[in-house]
C-alpha cells in the first residue's frame, strides 16, 4: 500500500489519484514515461526529470523520454553514475551538490551546457523487488530535496514501476507478434521458392525436401531440369538435372537469405550456360564478397546426366555423401571437394568435379547434418549417425524415395524425442531405375 501521507494537501492528493487513473489506463510505454517524468517534475517542484528503463539483457539503463533531451536516447551501464548507483543499491539517493559527488558523470552537462545541482534518484521496483528502472529528478526549484520530497518520490515511483512494467510487457508482446509476422512471411517466401515438382529425368527417380528447425531454415535445396538449351520446363522430360543443397551457418532469417542467395545465383548461372566448375567458382567469389566474417555456406551441386548415367558432383564442405550400390548392397562415400563457400578463394583445382557412375538400382544419398548430428533424447551423448541412415536406405531401397525420406524424418525425431531437431533437415535422393 503506497504512503498517501506525503500528500496532505487535498489538491495534491487529487492530482495523485488522477495520475494513478491515467497510468492505469495507459498501455503505451512512451506515454507512460512522459506522464511519469511530468509528474515527478511537477510534484517535486523541479527543473526536469528522467526515467531510465532497465534492460536486463545487456545490463543497461535506457532513456526514451526525458526533459531536455529532445529525441535523444541515452544508454548507460546499470553500474555507472548516480542512476547506476541507485540501480545497484535499490535505494533512494539524495544528492545536495552533484559536483561534489564522485559518482556524478559531468560529461552530459559538458555536452549540453546544463548545470546539474541537486539530484534525487529513486529505484522503480516491481512487486518482487526486481529492478524496472530508475527515476531521476534534477534541480529542485528551491534548495535541496527534503524528506517530504523523498516520500513523494517513493510514492510516485511505486505507481510508475507498475505502469512501466506493464507497458514494457505489452510493448515486448507487440514486438514479438510483429517479428513473428515477418518471420512467417519470410518462411512462406522461402518455402514457395523450393521446387514443388520433380524433374522428369528418364530412367531416374528424384526427390528433395527441406524441413527447418525454426521458422526459417538455413538450408535450401533445388531440383532443376536441364536440356541442351539450359533450364527446361519441369513438366517435360529432360535428359539432365542440376541438384543443390545449400546449408548456411546458423538458423533463422539471416542464414535463410544466404542459402536462398546461393540457390538464386545457381539458377542464374545455369541460365547463362555456365559449366559446373565455373558455376562453383563464381558462386564462391560472390559469397566471399557478401558474407560477413565467420559466416559461410556449405553446398553440394550434382549434375545428373541420364544419357551417360553419371552424376557430376561438387561438394563445398557439404557431407557426408554416399552412393548405395544395389548390386553389392554397399555404401560408397563421395568425397568433399573444397572448403565451405565464402571462406577463401577457390583455385581451379578446388573447383574440379567428381564423376559418379550410377548403375541400375544405385541410389545417391545427400542429406544434411540435421539428420546425422541429431542428438539423443534426454540429453544423451549419442547422435543419430550414419549407420541409422544406412539401415533405413537399405531396408527401403526399392520403395518410393519420398517414403525413404519420410522414414528418415520419423526415425530421427523419435531418436531425438521431440517434434523438431536442433538443425535443419534437408535431403536429396537420386535413384536409377533397375530395368
Amino acid at each position: 500500500m503506497q504512503d498517501l501521507g506525503a500528500f496532505q494537501d487535498p489538491q495534491a492528493l487529487r492530482k495523485l489519484l488522477e495520475l494513478s487513473r491515467h497510468l492505469g489506463e495507459c498501455a503505451d510505454l512512451d506515454q507512460v514515461l512522459s506522464t511519469v517524468i511530468d509528474a515527478l517534475r511537477d510534484f517535486l517542484r523541479s527543473d526536469r526529470a528522467t526515467v531510465f528503463v532497465h534492460d536486463p539483457r545487456d545490463g543497461m539503463l535506457v532513456t526514451r523520454v526525458a526533459h531536455g533531451l529532445g529525441t535523444s536516447t541515452i544508454r548507460i551501464p546499470d553500474s555507472k553514475g548516480i542512476a547506476g548507483a541507485c540501480a545497484q543499491s535499490r535505494a533512494l539517493i539524495n544528492i545536495t551538490d552533484a559536483y561534489l559527488d564522485d559518482r556524478f558523470d559531468r560529461s552530459f552537462d559538458a555536452k549540453s551546457g546544463y548545470r546539474t545541482r541537486t539530484i534525487l534518484a529513486v529505484p522503480l521496483l516491481d512487486d518482487e523487488g526486481g529492478l524496472v528502472g530508475v527515476a531521476q529528478v534534477l534541480n529542485r526549484a528551491e534548495g535541496t530535496f527534503t524528506e517530504h520530497d523523498e516520500l513523494v518520490a517513493r510514492s510516485l515511483a511505486a505507481q510508475a514501476a507498475v505502469a512501466v512494467r506493464r507497458a514494457t510487457l505489452i510493448e515486448d508482446r507487440i514486438e514479438r507478434l510483429r517479428l513473428q509476422e515477418e518471420i512467417d512471411v519470410a518462411r512462406s517466401i522461402q518455402q514457395q521458392a523450393f521446387p514443388t515438382a520433380v524433374p522428369a529425368v528418364p530412367g531416374y527417380e528424384l526427390f528433395g525436401r527441406s524441413t527447418p528447425s525454426q521458422e526459417c531454415g538455413g538450408d535450401a535445396f533445388d531440383l532443376v531440369p536441364l536440356d541442351d538449351g539450359g533450364i527446361a520446363a519441369v513438366d517435360a522430360p529432360a535428359p539432365r538435372a542440376m541438384l543443390l543443397i545449400a546449408d548456411a551457418t546458423g538458423h533463422g532469417v539471416g542464414p535463410a537469405l544466404s542459402s536462398m542467395q546461393t540457390r538464386g545465383m545457381m539458377r542464374l548461372a545455369l541460365r547463362l550456360g555456365q559449366p559446373l566448375s565455373a558455376l562453383a567458382h563464381q558462386l564462391n567469389q560472390q559469397l566471399l564478397e557478401d558474407l560477413p566474417g565467420g559466416r559461410f555456406v556449405t553446398a553440394w551441386f550434382g549434375l545428373l546426366d541420364a544419357r551417360t548415367h553419371t552424376l557430376h558432383s561438387f561438394s563445398a564442405g557439404q557431407g557426408p555423401l554416399f552412393v548405395y550400390r544395389r548390386a553389392t548392397d554397399a555404401f560408397e562415400p563421395v568425397d568433399t571437394d573444397a572448403p565451405p563457400m565464402g571462406i577463401m578463394d577457390f583455385d581451379a583445382a578446388m573447383c574440379a568435379t567428381q564423376t559418379v557412375s550410377l548403375g541400375p538400382g544405385d541410389l545417391f544419398v545427400a542429406v544434411t547434418d540435421g539428420y546425422y548430428e541429431a542428438p539423443e533424447a534426454g540429453g544423451g551423448a549419442g547422435q543419430f549417425g550414419e549407420d541409422r541412415v544406412f539401415d533405413i536406405v537399405r531396408r527401403l531401397r526399392d520403395e518410393p524415395l519420398e517414403r525413404i525420406v519420410a522414414e528418415l524424418d520419423a526415425a530421427v525425431l523419435a531418436y531425438h524425442g521431440a517434434a523438431f531437431t536442433p538443425d535443419d533437415r534437408t535431403a536429396i535422393l537420386v535413384r536409377r531405375a533397375v530395368g
